[in-house]
């Protein structure tokens, strides 16, 4: 078996008084594609900007590579990071979200050589050579030049996973990536991430999308109201769900 990418321990995060994450402990094994289903409000969002610190948990531990997320460790203590320290850290975890968020006055390749340039000092050359590499793995050799605007929402999320693999990442986060999109343009981002999974590339998945999560998913997690309710191979699950809660979610969206 290979070690785990992903430990989560006891993870607890409220807003104010609003509890959002109910002790979650999971793990995601290298190599593994997880995917996160259950309703809107049921954390699955926030828990996956806990896995790169875009927020930070209330209680239990988080790791990433063998790294806890945001602290170190001495003793029995806890030190939070330093903001540098933690944006080092983050830039090897890739994170895709719902809305495309590209910067709409740089093209596509400026878009996916941007972080490379800034954040690990790569080349100009070496950054957009590799930006057209990435684009062009992604179906978008034709569009380097292009702006946001002038492209679709599905090759805008497109551009946004090569901006993502960009900083060879050890692990994908994707937060309902193709929830914006119109239904027809859902499969082309689907394909992309099916060849990442194909490649081996470690993700977490929040999603909707089913059959996705059938096909590709090495593990299906479902949770509501902050907590993880069921949890297994996906094809088990969604076949034969052991727990009620599970089963009147599926009913609706199967």
């Amino acid at each position: 078996m290979s070690e785990p990418m992903v430990i989560a321990e006891g993870v607890h995060k409220s807003f104010g008084r609003l509890e959002v994450l109910k002790g979650i402990s999971l793990e995601v094994r290298q190599g593994e594609v997880m995917c996160l289903l259950g309703p809107s409000g049921s954390g699955k969002s926030t828990f996956l900007r806990c896995i790169n610190h875009l927020e930070k948990i209330d209680a239990g531990r988080l790791w990433v590579d063998g790294d806890l997320v945001g602290y170190r460790q001495q003793g029995s203590k806890l030190y939070e990071l330093r903001e540098s320290e933690v944006c080092r850290k983050r830039s090897t975890i890739g994170m895709v979200f719902q809305r495309f968020n590209l910067f709409p006055h740089m093209t596509a390749a400026e878009n996916v050589a941007l972080a490379p340039v800034h954040v690990k000092g790569v080349p100009k050359d070496e950054a957009f050579k590799r930006a057209a590499a990435l684009l062009r793995s992604v179906g978008l050799a034709d569009k380097l030049d292009s702006y946001p605007a002038q492209l679709s929402g599905g090759q805008q999320q497109r551009v946004a996973i090569a901006r993502a693999l960009a900083m060879d990442p050890r692990l994908m986060l994707f937060d309902e990536p193709t929830s914006a999109l119109d239904p027809e343009l859902v499969g082309e981002v689907l394909d992309v991430m099916r060849r990442l999974a194909a490649d081996g590339m470690t993700m977490v998945v929040v999603t909707h999308e089913i059959g996705f999560a059938r096909e590709v998913g090495d593990k299906l997690v479902f949770m509501d109201a902050g907590a993880v309710v069921e949890s297994g191979d996906p094809r088990e699950v969604l076949a034969n769900p052991k727990h009620e809660r599970t089963r009147a979610f599926l009913s609706k969206v199967l």
